[in-house]
């Protein structure tokens, strides 16, 4: 498998299983010896605060069940995958970045397909999820709120896949999203990040990189705050914008840095605004402190933002490279 690795840009962290802040915290559980929990058994699926173990993560999740429990997962390579339909549930490898899902899906969805409260995910690498309608995920949420930090979604048709709950919250940190997406199917494209009609999307100190169709992130959530994150579309292929919202938003787009390359779907724009209706007011979008420039070898012109929403947006000062024009209304 290639090294795990996020380049740094502008202060990031040196790599998607660096420590974070208040996101991780909450996920550790600093009062219970990891060590203790996995020598108990050597079976790969640990409920910390048991002691139980399994060999197969479905059965953790089925022994958690409508209560709240994490589930530590050994180092190793899996060919499983699970439903949660209830409760609140932390997946965690022992281990970051040692944990790696590879290719299994249930229900043809998503090594996680998650519709049960709440679920967090950290230190886990999703890959190769692919399946007949070409929406495979590392993890499909149907509802509930979701964390997910230091993980990696690499080389599959979709990396995280969301429904519609307009009372849900989706947080991702810290986390690399990396030669996903596709337009093969017939009812549209996978992205890197889709998320549907939720409350709140947060993106903050990730990575987009290399991919292969579709946008990097596609959200229709009524509120979205994307910071300190990088989207380096160089090596991209057949790729859309960066950032689609495309039933508008409020919140913020801030301090990101941005690289289109040359193979392009669409190249019209690096961030889109209500192109598809307006479900949601956009007044106040805050768009500010971005990097956003060509890849070298490109030579042409475009957008950094394209409003189809009419909007009183917040543009404040970026910096933008040769060819890009700030701001265009369609």
């Amino acid at each position: 498998m290639a090294s795990l690795t996020i380049t740094a840009h502008r202060g990031f962290p040196q790599g998607p299983f660096s420590p974070v802040g208040g996101i991780c915290a909450a996920l550790a559980l600093a009062a219970i010896p990891l060590a203790a929990v996995l020598a108990q058994s050597s079976a790969p699926f640990s409920i910390a605060e048991t002691g139980s173990s399994f060999a197969a993560l479905q059965l953790a999740v089925n022994a958690i069940g409508n209560g709240s429990g994490t589930i530590v997962i050994a180092p190793g390579t899996y060919r499983q995958c699970a439903v949660q339909t209830a409760g609140s549930i932390s997946y965690r490898a022992a281990e970051p970045g040692s944990v790696i899902f590879d290719s299994v899906t249930c229900e043809g969805k998503a090594a996680l397909v998650l519709r049960g409260r709440d679920a967090s995910v950290s230190g886990i690498v999703f890959r190769g999820m692919a399946v007949p309608d070409f929406n495979g995920a590392g993890i499909r949420l149907e509802r509930g709120n979701l964390t997910v930090a230091q993980s990696w979604f690499t080389d599959s048709q979709q990396g995280i896949l969301s429904g519609d709950d307009q009372n849900g919250r989706i947080v991702i940190d810290t986390s690399t999203f990396s030669g996903l997406g596709t337009c093969e199917g017939a009812g549209g494209c996978a992205h890197s990040v889709y998320v549907g009609d939720y409350g709140h999307l947060r993106v903050t100190r990730s990575r987009f990189e290399k991919g292969r169709g579709g946008h990097y992130v596609k959200a229709r959530a009524a509120r979205v705050d994307i910071a300190s994150s990088s989207f380096d579309d160089s090596a991209g292929q057949h790729t859309n914008y960066m950032i689609d919202l495309p039933a508008g938003a409020t919140g913020r787009i801030t301090d990101n840095w941005f690289v289109q390359g040359q193979s392009k779907e669409n190249y019209s724009a690096f961030i889109a605004i209500g192109a598809e209706d307006r479900l949601h007011d956009s007044d106040g979008l805050e768009i500010a402190g971005n990097d956003a420039r060509l890849a070298p070898s490109v030579r042409r012109s475009t957008v950094f933002v394209a409003d189809w929403s009419g909007a009183q947006l917040a543009i404040g000062a970026n910096t933008l490279g040769t060819g890009l024009k700030a701001f265009e209304r369609r």
